[in-house]
């Protein structure tokens, strides 16, 4: 009988092991979907910002080409023009 329960303790430790390295395997596959979807959507959101930057910019031409010229004979905009020289310098 303790040749069979060696064997039994052979087939039992072969078993865990590969129950081990098959839940590792499925682990490590997880984690690199994971991390390969958190830096899509770090792309993503780089995209995004890139695309905010340029409305941004469009945004403060067009108020630079069409804001220029009718400010002048209202204070309350000399006022506005002054605030907004502070935020973009």
């Amino acid at each position: 009988m303790d040749g069979h329960d060696s064997e039994d303790s052979k087939q039992s430790t072969a078993d865990m092991s590969a129950f081990v390295q098959n839940l590792l395997q499925q682990m490590q596959t997880r984690f690199q979907s994971m991390s390969d979807n958190i830096v899509t959507k770090i792309d993503e959101m780089g995209n995004r910002i890139n695309e905010l930057e340029r409305s941004i910019g469009d945004l403060r031409t067009e108020m630079g080409i069409e804001g220029s010229p009718s400010p002048a004979p209202q204070s309350k905009s000399d006022e506005d023009g002054g605030k907004q020289d502070e935020g973009s310098a």
